[in-house]
């Protein structure tokens, strides 16, 4: 008997004690897997707004705030109530003016044009051939500082590097023999973490433009802030966003889940196809074309792009205002 409990208590692994950065990424995981879709989030906030906006109107609240008038240009006093949405006016606002709410604000028009370049960009394969294509040729000590420029860069095709990058960054690291939820989470942190920044003008800088430009009139209607206004800061953070999400993949994530003990394909998967190359050698060469034919319209003295009483290319010119096209 005293023999079966020594090899019984033998054979029970002692589980070594976690460290409080490991404690901490277990209550990160709780926590972040209670949180509700998005969706939802946005349903329940909508909820909130409109129940919130009758209680405020029950307790008759004003809100006394300057404006500045757009005829006088001075600032003056001005007072608003709250309305309830679940009056009879306020049902009727909600139902008649959803589309109008839409329609005048900013960012949405800009958001129509990008995505239906965007798709057809993704309908045709373009995104999934480049993407590809760069990881194919990426060396292996490089790959994971490769696919967070790459989910970095990726916010040029809006939405569509998270159906392209996160697979191909799972794909990449099985094929090396490192574990596949390390490379999603390396292409996940790239596409996500790092979304608002970029080394170029995004889509998504058009629209904070729009969204903050409308908030600046609110106060000057006269004042207003160009697009190229978050260029050095948004290429400096992402130059330190690459260093710490590649740092936290190789140093937390990966050590965290652990050495990979599974199948490892033959090959590193399935390539660009000889279609896509062409595709691709034609791309760049439209790509190409169209710097040269922007660059014309732009640079030489009296272009059309330049501002027609400056001459400026940056800052309140027609190059900077048609970028987003």
């Amino acid at each position: 008997m005293s023999e079966e409990r020594s090899i019984g208590s033998l054979a029970e692994p002692t589980a070594a004690p976690k460290t409080f950065l490991q404690k901490l990424l277990d209550g990160v995981e709780t926590v972040g897997n209670k949180v509700p879709h998005p969706a939802v989030i946005f349903f329940i906030l909508a909820g909130i707004i409109i129940l919130l906006s009758h209680v405020l109107y029950l307790l008759g609240t004003t809100v006394n705030y300057e404006i500045v008038n757009p005829q006088t240009q001075k600032v003056e006093a001005a007072t608003a109530t709250v309305n309830s949405l679940l009056s009879g006016d306020g049902i009727r606002f909600l139902l008649t003016s959803m589309v109008r709410n839409f329609m005048n604000f900013g960012p949405v028009g800009i958001i129509l044009v990008v995505m239906i370049g965007v798709g057809l960009a993704e309908q045709a394969g373009l995104m999934t051939a480049f993407i590809k294509k760069i990881v194919q040729v990426t060396p292996r000590k490089a790959v994971t500082w490769i696919l967070v420029t790459l989910g970095v860069l990726g916010s040029i095709a809006a939405d569509a590097a998270y159906l392209i990058l996160i697979p191909l960054g799972a794909a990449a690291f099985l094929s090396l023999g490192r574990h596949a939820l390390a490379g999603l989470a390396a292409a996940f942190s790239g596409v996500a973490a790092d979304f608002g920044v970029n080394f170029l003008i995004v889509p998504i800088d058009p629209v904070l433009t729009e969204i903050t430009n409308d908030a600046i009139h609110l106060l000057s209607p006269t004042l207003s802030i160009d697009l190229a206004a978050n260029f050095y800061f948004g290429v400096v953070s992402s130059v330190v966003l690459i260093i710490v999400c590649a740092v936290v993949t190789e140093r937390v994530v990966e050590p965290r889940l652990g050495e990979y003990r599974g199948e490892i394909p033959a090959e590193r998967g399935e390539g660009v196809s000889p279609a896509e190359s062409r595709g691709l050698r034609f791309a760049l060469y439209a790509l190409v074309a169209s710097i040269v034919v922007i660059g014309l319209l732009t640079f030489p003295s009296g272009a059309p792009l330049r501002n027609p009483d400056t001459g400026a290319v940056v800052g309140d010119s027609p190059f900077m205002n048609s970028l987003i096209v």
